[in-house]
């Protein structure tokens, strides 16, 4: 595995002229034209350690079983090999063929590869020797270096090849593209207190397989141990729970799926006790994962293991020593699968930075443990859930402006720089948005939410992460085994190989009464090119229905006047906007008139403004006192968090203001402004005194 391009060195040498290999004579065959090219490069060089690649080219007849001798000129030393078995004693190394690679036709190659330690320099070996034989370059070398191993041996000596204690890697760079795009299904196995707790149905093979057949090519499944085990020293996972987590990864891995199990809320549980109870802790990680990887040694590859879900610690003081935390949680669940042996020994191996955070000194500080552990099958994963405003809605952050933006494409090019130009795969574990929830309407607006889909497709994929969308059920129907919302999958599955083209909105508000003008949105090309406007299979007509000048769409007026009929309340039509390429983007033509809100009394716990509607729909609220300050939860904005703090019922014509809004409002008048994405604002003002609440228009 390649770690990285700090240094890059290349060497052509020669070497001994016979040697003892792991208790092996391995000796140049007199009969037999001889002759070998090496090529030494280190791929990566970090403090204390490097990783190099070595290939060797037989210039003389086949070979059938191998060694390459050579001494390290600056006292470096082997740690950790693939492709070969090494030994060394002091600079002197031997590296020979695995079963698999033992053969050399004429003019072939065969490589390997190593981490390795060093201190004060990574000087390159300058002579190198095969099967006793010097490798100039040319057929027939004889030249032995000094400090080269006696080509003499005892006649005692096993014939047998100890094997490598080292793990062959398979090419984790290519594991996890191969995993890309992923889905998590949440709030199932990591539930409290079981599969069902929180709301999902049981998991069936036929959900499993309508997840792959819509393109999904991994599967994270997020699971919750705590409750399902004995009591110390032995802490004995449940044998039906741990059947049912087997027969669940055995049916995505029929299904091609690749897998991620990992243990989940007992991050917060018991896990963040670590800090002040380290042995108990300790003790119950190392039983769980030996445990987990002993029950699993025997599966594929692609099932692989993640150690810790969104580590977070009680007790420390501060996010330096909650690193030093998780690099000892993650360094021991590396060394404790390894032993457990079978395919763990080579397994992919997932790393979490603390709370999976993209900060670049979460990114640093799991980077060091990547060095420090020196394993060529890991890779590092953090959770992506966008700009925080906008992902709640608070302060305004209704939109996908360019905060967003440029929060998306920090995070993503931290961890690409990082990690991936190093050759260490990232996965994103979770991504979505944290308040986007289908049993929530209208937190997040759906045109926002595709532009946000569209750009995280696109970012990732550019920097060669692999994403694995956070679900609890927002957006598979696990029952009926359909999209809540086919237009979001749509977006997303585009977003997997290319982009889409979006706009300024998704809306256009014609009034309910009056002239009706012509209306103009922004788009957003994304390097496509704009195709028309079709209302169902129907093409509108560009210079009739539709013009556009440079990247301004303007609907005419005779289009909007056909589109919205009877002009009642709501969305009368809805039209789409096709590009060269990617998914389409759909355009709601909506009739309103601006809201209306009348006189109200009521208490802290339960106190509603009537509003009507008429059409629109609530983007966000302010709240403010008479000096101008912000009122209510998160003092710092006027603009309080959509649902926590208010919420519109369009059923009932209300808006409710919540509870957790009132617990930290001041008695007195409060001035609160409604927005409404027509544009409409609308201000009401209510006037608090202790529990009971008055309010006008």
């Amino acid at each position: 595995m390649v770690r990285g391009a700090r240094r890059r060195l290349g060497v052509v040498a020669s070497g001994v002229a016979g040697l003892l290999v792991a208790g092996m004579m391995v000796a140049a065959n007199a009969q037999a034209a001889t002759g070998c090219r090496v090529a030494y490069a280190v791929s990566a060089q970090w403090p204390s350690g490097f990783t190099a690649n070595v290939s060797v080219t037989n210039l003389g007849d086949p070979i059938n079983g191998w060694a390459l001798a050579w001494t390290f000129p600056s006292g470096q030393r082997v740690t950790q090999a693939w492709n070969a078995a090494v030994t060394s004693s002091g600079s002197q190394v031997t590296a020979a063929n695995v079963s698999y690679n033992a053969t050399i036709a004429t003019n072939a190659t065969v490589s390997f590869g190593f981490n390795g330690a060093w201190t004060g320099s990574n000087t390159a070996p300058t002579s190198f020797a095969l099967n006793g034989v010097a490798c100039t370059g040319e057929v027939g070398g004889t030249a032995t270096p000094s400090g080269s191993l006696s080509p003499s041996v005892s006649p005692s000596m096993s014939p047998s090849v100890s094997p490598s204690t080292s793990p062959r890697p398979a090419d984790p760079m290519a594991t996890v593209a191969a995993m890309q795009p992923g889905w998590n299904l949440g709030n199932t196995l990591d539930a409290i207190p079981d599969e069902t707790a929180w709301g999902n149905p049981l998991t069936t093979q036929a959900m499993l397989h309508y997840v792959r057949s819509q393109g999904y090519n991994s599967i994270r499944l997020p699971i919750t141990w705590s409750n399902h085990h004995g009591p110390a020293p032995d802490y004995t996972i449940d044998a039906a729970w741990l059947a049912r987590v087997r027969q669940i990864v055995d049916w995505s891995l029929a299904e091609g799926l690749y897998v991620m199990v990992n243990l989940h809320h007992d991050s917060w549980q018991w896990i963040n006790a670590y800090p002040n109870d380290r042995t108990n802790v300790m003790n119950r990680y190392t039983a769980l994962w030996t445990q987990i990887a002993t029950a699993f040694r025997g599966h594929s590859a692609k099932l692989v293991f993640e150690s810790i879900n969104e580590p977070q610690f009680a007790g420390t003081s501060g996010d330096a020593e909650s690193d030093q935390v998780v690099q000892e949680l993650n360094t021991a669940f590396v060394r404790l699968v390894r032993r457990t042996g079978g395919d763990n020994a080579t397994r992919l191996l997932v790393l979490p930075t603390l709370h999976t955070s993209g900060e670049q000194a979460r990114l640093d500080a799991l980077n060091a443990t990547f060095n420090q552990l020196g394993d060529p099958n890991l890779a590092a994963t953090v959770h992506f859930y966008g700009w925080w405003p906008f992902s709640v809605n608070i302060a305004g952050g209704t939109r996908y402006d360019s905060n967003v933006e440029q929060d998306l494409v920090g995070t993503f090019d931290r961890v690409h720089n990082t990690f991936v130009s190093r050759g260490i795969p990232v996965i994103i574990g979770e991504w979505a948005l944290l308040s986007y929830d289908y049993t929530r309407p209208g937190i997040i607006e759906r045109g926002e939410f595709l532009k946000y889909i569209e750009a995280v497709g696109h970012h990732a994929r550019t920097r060669k992460l692999t994403t694995m969308l956070w679900d609890a059920g927002s957006f598979l129907h696990r029952t009926e085994l359909r999209w809540r919302d086919q237009g979001i999958y749509e977006m997303m599955k585009a977003s997997w190989s290319t982009r889409s083209g979006t706009a300024s909105s998704d809306q256009v508000y014609v009034p309910r009464t009056g002239a009706i003008t012509g209306k103009s949105l922004t788009l957003n090309l994304n390097g496509l090119s704009f195709q028309g406007l079709w209302q169902g299979s129907t093409s509108l007509t560009n210079g009739t229905d539709y013009t556009v000048s440079g990247s301004t769409l303007t609907l005419t007026p005779a289009a909007l006047t056909r589109l919205v009929g009877n002009r009642a309340y709501g969305v009368n039509a809805t039209i789409e906007a096709r590009f060269s390429r990617g998914a389409p983007w759909q355009i709601g033509v909506i009739t309103y008139d601006p809201p209306t809100q009348a006189a109200a009394t009521g208490t802290t716990s339960a106190f509603t403004i009537p509003t009507q509607f008429r059409g629109d729909q609530l983007a966000t609220m302010e709240a403010k006192y008479a000096d101008g300050s912000p009122a209510g939860p998160a003092n710092w904005t006027s603009f309080k968090e959509f649902w926590s703090n208010f919420q519109p019922d369009y059923a009932a014509n209300t808006i409710i203001l919540k509870p957790e809004f009132f617990a930290e409002v001041n008695d007195g008048a409060v001035t609160l402004t409604f927005h409404f994405w027509s544009g409409t604002q609308a201000t009401y003002r209510i006037t608090k005194s202790g529990t009971s609440v008055t309010g006008t228009t």
